[in-house]
């Protein structure tokens, strides 16, 4: 960093965003020898990153797509269940959205979709493991995979026969029948009849505390962290300029747009129309109930679109999908259909919080994050998206985008993921 009288910090990236996807491209752009100040107008590690089920998802080779079958899209129509939920009077404006989503989860697109997701997913515990070992967070990780749980007989048989299509990633799990699943979680209920233990997935116990620990690696390492405004990013003949909320003037030749849910709120006045839209999920910390075993991992169930995942902070209860307008508050409907389906399944106490935490996942239609340069503006980068993996894909995408913008041999094709595919 240098600095001049009228307090001018030259940089050679400003990374704007201090999420997963955010600290892991500034960590990746700082190992290639890049001086980068990382930016966000709150702290690390504070936004949609604190939120989520602290997964990191090696078995998820199937993106998550738009149901096609006419009994679910029947079901989802009545607005009763747990797993999504919806605002009516958001439907107008996402019709474009969904309809380009519903295309491109039909087979063939899907599995496209799949395999050009793949490289990224098959690179996450890795490129994990060496920032968690880099940053001496060891404490916050377990090896010990997920359980997807059943509730349903039939439903359990049907996602045992369709393991069969997942035989080819060799992925490594357990297939349990009620008296292996509950040997393997003595708290959960009767309700639960069966599961698949994946096995290759790591889990973090506060996924905000992992974004901060990543955040404090960079620092220590040289770099920068500035309170500011993205918005207020623009394009001089110098490069690109912000003003922090010191008053701090920061310039460098290049940008990356790492915002996550707001990255349109760049993007847009500068141009681009990226179909970025928004899926709402909450959670809600709960303590174990006197005389519960204690949950050891995370707990999917897959049918009512919740996860029950073991915290520092408690049990933590998160939702599926909620559409909703950007200026519609917070609503309790999700959390209280998914809290009254898990208290079957595991006896949860008292809630630790008085409302429900909520978050915003970015999510493209056609699954992929954006990832790559700025087609109309030199120096501009862009690496958004992840949907409902962000905290899986941040340090391979921020791999990847530092490979890119260092003119290094990237460890898979960038193509799937540009920007120019949406002109």
């Amino acid at each position: 960093m240098s600095a001049t009288e009228d307090s001018l910090f030259s940089y050679d990236v400003l990374v704007l965003g201090a999420g997963i996807v955010g600290v892991s491209t500034a960590l990746h752009l700082q190992a290639r020898g890049r001086r980068v100040c990382l930016i966000d107008k709150d702290e690390p590690g504070n936004g949609t990153s604190y939120g989520n089920a602290g997964l990191i998802e090696r078995s998820s080779v199937v993106p998550y797509a738009f149901p096609h079958g006419f009994s679910q899209l029947l079901r989802y129509g009545l607005n009763r269940e747990s797993d999504v939920h919806y605002q009516w009077a958001a439907l107008p404006g996402l019709a474009t959205w969904l309809w380009r989503y519903w295309r491109e989860s039909a087979p063939v697109p899907l599995a496209q979709a799949g395999a050009d997701m793949l490289p990224l997913i098959e690179r996450c515990v890795d490129e994990h493991d060496a920032l968690i070992q880099a940053a001496g967070l060891q404490s916050l990780i377990k090896a010990q995979g997920w359980i997807e749980m059943y509730r349903n007989q039939a439903a359990f048989e049907l996602a045992r026969q369709g393991m069969k299509d997942l035989e080819r990633y060799q992925l490594a799990y357990d297939i349990l029948d009620a008296d292996g699943l509950h040997e393997r979680e003595p708290g959960l209920g009767d309700a639960a009849v069966g599961g698949i233990h994946w096995l290759d997935p790591k889990t973090v116990s506060d996924p905000g505390g992992l974004v901060q620990g990543y955040a404090r690696l960079f620092t220590q390492r040289g770099g920068q962290f500035v309170r500011a405004d993205a918005g207020s990013l623009r394009k001089r003949e110098e490069g690109w300029t912000l003003v922090g909320f010191g008053g701090e003037k920061l310039q460098a030749t290049e940008a990356v747009v790492a915002l996550g849910p707001d990255a349109a709120e760049l993007f847009s006045p500068l141009g681009y129309r990226f179909p970025l839209a928004h899926k709402r999920g909450y959670h809600l910390h709960f303590q174990a109930r006197a005389g519960t075993p204690v949950l050891k991992h995370p707990v999917c169930d897959p049918q009512g679109g919740y996860v029950l995942a073991p915290m520092q902070q408690g049990i933590r209860l998160t939702t599926g999908v909620e559409l909703a307008r950007p200026s519609c508050p917070p609503m309790k409907v999700q959390i209280d259909r998914a809290r009254a389906i898990a208290q079957r399944i595991y006896p949860l106490g008292e809630a630790m919080e008085t409302q429900p935490w909520m978050g915003r996942r970015p999510c493209m239609p056609d699954m992929r994050p954006v990832i790559g340069p700025a087609s109309r503006h030199s120096g501009l980068w862009f690496n958004f998206g992840h949907a409902h993996h962000g905290l899986t894909l941040g340090p391979a995408t921020g791999r990847l985008l530092a490979e890119m913008m260092t003119q290094s041999k990237t460890f898979t094709d960038p193509a799937p993921y540009s920007a120019d595919r949406f002109n």
